[in-house]
């Protein structure tokens, strides 16, 4: 059995050997990220209310509607399918994931797409406060 240190310098080797756009198909996926697509979303073109993390996290701990499309994540799927964005986003550690056309894409990519369909182009600092 590989020791932590072992199993450290394996993971450091294959992040190593990823390019920037395999990167970016990891990156994310954490409450935060999921947060910020809802700001994003809401500045876009109004179709979710803008969430907190703690307010997605708790939602999805108590919510009876959890899971659902009545849920806060389920808005947020919703948000991103007004744009024909296909998203599974998670208001924990795991990874968001983001479909156009049935092919797997990075968030920016999503947000670039969202941009172009509906005419609204923003730097994060439109939609991030």
């Amino acid at each position: 059995m590989a020791t932590r240190d072992e199993n450290l310098k394996k993971i450091d080797a294959e992040l190593e050997a990823m390019s920037d756009d395999e990167l970016s198909m990891v990156a994310g996926g954490t409450k935060t990220e999921t947060a910020n697509d809802s700001r994003f979303l809401n500045s876009l073109n109004g179709s979710c209310d803008r969430y907190g993390e703690s307010k997605i996290v708790a939602s999805e701990m108590f919510d009876p509607c959890s899971g659902s499309d009545q849920s806060i994540l389920g808005s947020i799927r919703k948000g991103w399918q007004t744009v024909g964005i296909t998203a599974h986003c998670y208001a924990d550690s795991s990874k968001n994931t983001y479909n156009l056309n049935g092919n797997l894409i990075t968030q920016q990519q999503a947000r670039e797409h969202a941009m172009k369909v509906t005419g609204h182009y923003m730097t994060e600092k439109d939609w991030n406060w």
